[in-house]
């Protein structure tokens, strides 16, 4: 029946086991078999605030508050009966009989009725291919992430799933850290590198009592998306071998007002003396202003080796192109000029992994692309849709780590 606002009515409320805080804005379709299985409607959402004197355990047998709710407001009281079992009254106050609760069968979240929640799950499962992902795997699928491309959670599982054959090598045994959204990218938005507990596909790595962990297969990708990571950063060595790096990472980070033909020059400028020293140098966009340049390692370097080197490198650039480069930090400093950024080669360093969203609008990737595209290719011109295309051709990275 609900909470009624009639302080005659009396409801039974039974105390079920703790759930996670996102639970909280969790609609759609659990299993049958499973715990709460059926559909779930998001009824409320506010604030509670507890008047009485109550124990950190709740073992009392009354429990007052106040409900600060879009439905639900005013005074409240849980009395137990027995054990688990509770009833749930009305107080007398300028609330009573506000609302009759039995007449609202809509989500305050979406405005959808129990059935229309049911009815979007199922044509989910009918319109995305089988087993690709699974709804439940993930909670709150129609949560919208990037609102401006009405882009949701579900959208991104797919996506990452879809990609995961081609960027899970890139994160094997890769420590990582992670942008977190969980209202989108018009909430909060937060780095995430420690793993709060043991998961199926993931691994967690102590290391000088810190500790870190690297997504382990697809599984472990889809989980991470689960707990609203959508932007994956990778350290630069694998896991078992921290103290060799085998990555060397340079961001060509542009002056906001300096035109796309300058950064394209200054790529070709980067390549030119990476060439000159006979290393082999990948490209990819970096979702925002400017573009990756990646170097794959195979000597045993130390970490001070390789910040020497990319430095020396990105000095070089300034020497002989002072109008054009520097590598101060400072954006006063970079008028007209591109950062020439080497500082993502130090030792816990980390930069955007290959395939990865940026948390950005319209939601660009982080792409591999060819050499020969860097004068057709923007560096925040690829998104989902055409990411996904993109995996249809040849893989511009296939050679990256033999």
């Amino acid at each position: 029946k609900g909470p009624s606002y009639n302080p005659k009515d009396k409801r039974l409320a039974i105390l079920v086991e703790d759930h996670p805080l996102s639970y909280r804005l969790f609609e759609g379709t659990i299993p049958k078999g499973e715990y709460g299985g059926g559909t779930v409607m998001v009824f409320d959402m506010g604030y509670y605030e507890i008047i009485n004197d109550v124990p950190k355990n709740f073992k009392t047998k009354e429990i007052k508050f106040i409900l600060k709710g879009e439905r639900l407001k005013g005074a409240w009281t849980l009395i137990n009966i027995k054990d688990e079992n509770w009833l749930l009254i009305k107080e007398n106050d300028e609330f009573s009989n506000f609302l009759d609760i039995t007449k609202i069968d809509k989500s305050v979240k979406t405005n959808r009725t129990m059935e229309e929640i049911a009815n979007n799950v199922i044509k989910r499962k009918t319109t995305r291919k089988k087993g690709i992902v699974d709804n439940i795997l993930i909670t709150n699928p129609d949560k919208v992430i990037f609102p401006s491309s009405k882009i949701a959670k579900m959208d991104i599982a797919m996506y990452y799933h879809q990609v995961g054959k081609r960027m899970l090598p890139y994160l094997e045994k890769r420590f990582i850290s992670t942008l977190r959204a969980p209202e989108g990218i018009k909430g909060d938005i937060f780095f995430k590198k420690h793993l709060e507990k043991l998961n199926k596909g993931l691994k967690k790595v102590m290391v000088n009592n810190n500790d870190y962990y690297y997504i382990k297969d697809m599984e472990g990708l889809i989980k991470e998306v689960q707990m609203n990571s959508f932007e994956f950063h990778i350290w630069g060595c694998p896991s078992n071998k921290i103290n060799k790096p085998d990555i060397m990472v340079f961001d060509l980070d542009p002056d906001e007002k300096l035109p796309l033909k300058k950064v394209r020059d200054g790529v070709k400028d980067l390549k030119s003396i990476l060439d000159e020293l006979n290393l082999k140098a990948y490209l990819k966009t970096s979702g925002g202003k400017g573009y990756h340049v990646v170097v794959p390692l195979k000597n045993n370097l130390s970490w001070a080796k390789l910040e020497k080197i990319s430095q020396n490198i990105a000095s070089l650039m300034v020497m002989k192109w002072p109008f054009k480069y520097t590598t101060n930090i400072r954006k006063s400093k970079r008028k007209d000029k591109i950062f020439i950024d080497y500082l993502r080669n130090k030792k816990g360093a980390t930069s955007v992994a290959p395939y990865s969203l940026r948390l950005r609008e319209k939601a660009p990737v982080s792409m591999p692309i060819k050499w020969s595209e860097l004068d057709k290719v923007k560096p925040n011109s690829i998104h989902i849709k055409e990411a996904l295309q993109r995996l249809k051709k040849k893989d511009p990275w296939e050679d990256f780590f033999l």
